[in-house]
């Protein structure tokens, strides 16, 4: 009874700050970015160049990943944390003062690398506090506090860019310092210590010892279509499919967006308990199936009907490929393998950076239904990879101390 009153009951408290720490972020995210075009054209730049601002930030956070791994696994969560949330904190304080274009594209892709080094110590941090059957719980809470965030976010950020283009910038920069401070108050060195020396003892699984595991291929593949439809194709080409392709008026992306939303944050944590229960991969193949027929509804239908349950079966499935994944690497990962986790987190950088790009050249020169499919492909692929997978959730249950016990 307690736990439905309370979704961190039973979880140690780090998952609820590293949620808060979350919220923060997403809601200084959700600010900022509907500025930043517009921002940049006040530089008297083209449409091409003012969403080049927004992709530098996405290309920096994909090749740093890498690098942010390597960085946790030599001093610590932590620490890689702080200063990736300082340094897109900074950044963004910057940007609002920028005096040229060149100025905010070099300091939005500095911001950049920030982000991916705050992303790959926190998904780090989260799944090495807990145990093994409470990493889908803990990802779908945290998850959460992103989701949660994102919404808030450009309700505030709207208005007040009609205020100021600068303004937002300096809210970012106010919701990072927060963040911060919630960081540097209730994760201390003392209160992870045994945990931290446990993990450390066994040695570190590295990335070519994660690729050899069916499952951690699955989670790659499945992580790549995540971020090619909800944070690529779905933000880029829905509000032109509705407008264009469907000949409605924006009101139906935002109810789109709504009902996708809603779907997603009803069952994070349901889909994370799920992950723990029943398993990852089952939980995989219910997030890629549920994309999949979601983006082939859209593909084939000019019905708005039809697009409102997609966008509802599109959210579902996210619910499910937001945490599953997450908790194989966890497994896989030992607790401890930084570059593991950052080659997971440059796999839906990679499919948020090429899909839009692919997308949209296949929806200019082809159709919206030729988009849609294509991204449906890519859905599919994480299904046949993960039906190909083995379980991994068995493989932290009882593994001998120190001992790397990789899954076929």
């Amino acid at each position: 009874m307690t736990s439905r009153r309370n979704p961190f009951a039973g979880l140690p408290r780090e998952v609820a700050v590293l949620t808060a720490v979350a919220f923060a972020v997403a809601v200084g995210f959700g600010v900022v970015a509907p500025a930043i075009p517009v921002y940049a054209r006040e530089f008297g730049v083209g449409r091409t160049a003012a969403g080049a601002v927004i992709s530098a930030f996405a290309f920096m956070r994909l090749v740093s990943a890498l690098g942010s791994g390597r960085l946790v696994n030599r001093i610590g969560e932590r620490l890689v944390l702080a200063l990736g949330i300082a340094i897109v904190a900074v950044s963004s304080a910057l940007a609002g003062l920028a005096q040229s274009y060149t100025q905010l594209l070099l300091l939005r892709g500095v911001g950049g690398i920030g982000s991916a080094m705050f992303t790959v110590a926190a998904i780090s941090l989260l799944l090495r506090v807990v145990d093994a059957d409470q990493r889908g719980r803990a990802t779908g809470l945290w998850q959460s506090g992103f989701l949660i965030g994102a919404i808030a976010g450009p309700a505030i950020g709207g208005p007040l860019t009609n205020i100021s283009l600068r303004a937002p910038f300096f809210v970012y920069a106010g919701t990072l310092a927060a963040a911060g401070g919630i960081g540097l108050a209730f994760l201390t060195r003392a209160a992870l210590h045994d945990k931290e020396q446990t993990a450390r003892a066994a040695a570190t699984v590295t990335l070519p010892q994660a690729l050899r595991v069916s499952g951690y291929r699955a989670a790659l593949v499945t992580n790549l279509g995540n971020g090619w439809a909800l944070f690529g194709v779905r933000s880029s080409l829905i509000p032109l499919f509705v407008t264009e392709g469907l000949g409605a008026s924006g009101t139906w992306t935002g109810i789109g967006f709504f009902v996708s939303a809603a779907a997603q944050g009803g069952l994070l944590l349901w889909a994370g308990g799920f992950a723990d229960r029943v398993g990852r991969r089952p939980a995989m193949l219910i997030g890629s199936t549920l994309g999949t027929a979601a983006m082939v509804a859209v593909a084939v239908s000019g019905s708005l009907a039809v697009y409102v349950v997609a966008m509802a079966l599109f959210g579902a499935g996210s619910a499910f490929l937001s945490v599953a994944p997450s908790a194989v690497v966890g497994d896989v990962a030992s607790g401890h393998g930084g570059t593991v986790i950052a080659a997971f987190q440059m796999s839906a950088d990679l499919g948020a950076v090429v899909g839009p790009l692919l997308a949209g050249w296949l929806a200019d020169d082809y159709s919206f239904g030729a988009a849609f499919g294509v991204t449906a492909a890519v859905l599919l692929a994480g299904l046949a990879t993960t039906l190909l997978s083995s379980e991994t959730r068995h493989r932290a249950e009882s593994p001998p101390s120190g001992a790397q016990v990789l899954p076929e």
